[in-house]
């Protein structure tokens, strides 16, 4: 076994692991040997160099991520069957056992390993499907899942795209979206009570982040009556979520993004809530409110991932305690600090200590009430711990 597994019998060919895995992508750097009958798209079953089966996946010879790994069960076909299980398994989950359609016209509907679908994340938007797609087996795949997704969800429309750095990795020429005629620029949801404009040509991933919807609602027992400050707003999700559901006295709204911010003036008309929308860098503008000695009694801190690569770790502690220190100084003493990570590469517990010793520089403590990430409908395989890249932190600033 220390060159190739020698099994006979075998339904699909066989890849050599330098050391063992179960997470689902396997880079490919840690595949020591292939079957010379492998060719790209084609199921491949994993083994051990002791012989160990440890799973099968799709590969792809040319893409940084070489195999994702979709079942555990020799036995087990990745035909077109296989992955419509796992779509009305993920659907299940959402509008069964979650029962999301009660709260929401919006939700993720598959999250990647999550949903034992490496290489993929598509939201459901009313009567809109939006996915982007990450592998080029799947994307293959994605035509005939349409039909299934609409049929479940009684959607109409689709968009379905690769960005363009991912199809670079997996070495294929440029992707055009599959799209159905017609596909709307933008659509309304409700999110608890709440109604947002949904841009599609100029929203960030599939347009809208579903993986705020439980703390949005959860922030708004604490608004009655106050100051609150979303930094690094978007499109208004927690701002909005603190005048209407918490009936705060005063909100501003800071973001960078100049769409952004017209989405989240659009989305405050469509509410008929009165919010100031500040469009400026969160940086900036923190240590300019800091100088003025301009305090909130709550203030919601939610920036783009600042941890891109492997080797940005430095760089993305950096800018985490930096954005941090600036917004503990614009919470009143006894006020509350909502701060969120969505790097992937940052474990919570490293980006608690980076929050910590950002506000004890200050001269300041905090009070921990929680730790949140994503909702239900963004699950996290035992596998992948590391796909868990939403990390909220919940405090009290004295």
């Amino acid at each position: 076994m220390a060159d190739a597994p020698l099994i006979t019998g075998n339904r699909a060919p066989w890849a050599l692991m330098r050391s063992v895995t179960f997470h689902p992508a396997v880079f490919d750097g840690m595949i020591k040997k292939v079957d010379p009958l492998a060719r790209d798209g084609d199921e491949v079953m994993l083994y051990s160099k002791e012989g160990q089966y440890l799973g099968t996946g799709l590969w792809n010879q040319k893409a940084t991520i070489a195999v994702r790994v979709y079942s555990t069960d020799p036995d087990e076909v990745l035909d077109d069957n296989f992955f419509i299980q796992r779509l009305h398994r993920a659907m299940d989950l959402r509008c069964k056992d979650l029962n999301l359609d009660a709260s929401t016209d919006a939700f993720r509907v598959i999250h990647g390993e999550g949903d034992g679908l490496s290489g993929c994340t598509i939201d459901k938007f009313r009567d809109c499907v939006v996915g982007e797609v990450f592998s080029k087996a799947l994307w293959r795949r994605i035509p005939n899942w349409i039909p299934v997704l609409h049929q479940r969800l009684g959607t109409r429309f689709h968009h379905f795209s690769m960005p363009s750095d991912i199809a670079a990795k997996e070495k294929l020429k440029k992707v055009q979206p599959v799209v159905s005629d017609p596909f709307p620029d933008k659509i309304k949801i409700t999110e608890n009570g709440i109604r947002y404009w949904v841009d599609f040509s100029t929203g960030h991933k599939t347009g809208f982040f579903c993986d705020q919807r439980e703390n949005r609602k959860k922030l708004i027992p604490f608004c009655q009556g106050k100051r609150v400050l979303d930094l690094c707003c978007y499109s208004g999700g927690f701002a909005l979520s603190a005048k209407l559901g918490g009936q705060a006295a005063e909100v501003t709204g800071v973001d960078l993004d100049e769409a952004a911010i017209a989405v989240a003036k659009r989305n405050a008309n469509l509410n008929q809530a009165r919010i100031k929308w500040v469009h400026a860098d969160a940086f900036s503008y923190a240590r300019q409110m800091v100088e003025n000695n301009n305090q909130w009694d709550v203030v919601i801190c939610d920036p783009p991932k600042f941890w891109l690569s492997r080797d940005g770790e430095r760089e993305a502690i950096g800018k985490y305690n930096d954005l941090n220190k600036l917004a503990a100084q614009l919470v009143a003493p006894g006020g509350l600090l909502v701060t969120c990570s969505c790097s992937g590469l940052l474990s919570m517990d490293l980006f608690q200590m980076t929050v910590i010793k950002a506000v004890h520089r200050l001269g300041r403590r905090l009070q921990i009430l929680d730790y949140t990430g994503a909702g239900a409908d963004h699950p996290v395989w035992s596998s992948a711990l590391d796909t868990r890249y939403l990390k909220v932190l919940w405090t009290r600033v004295f």
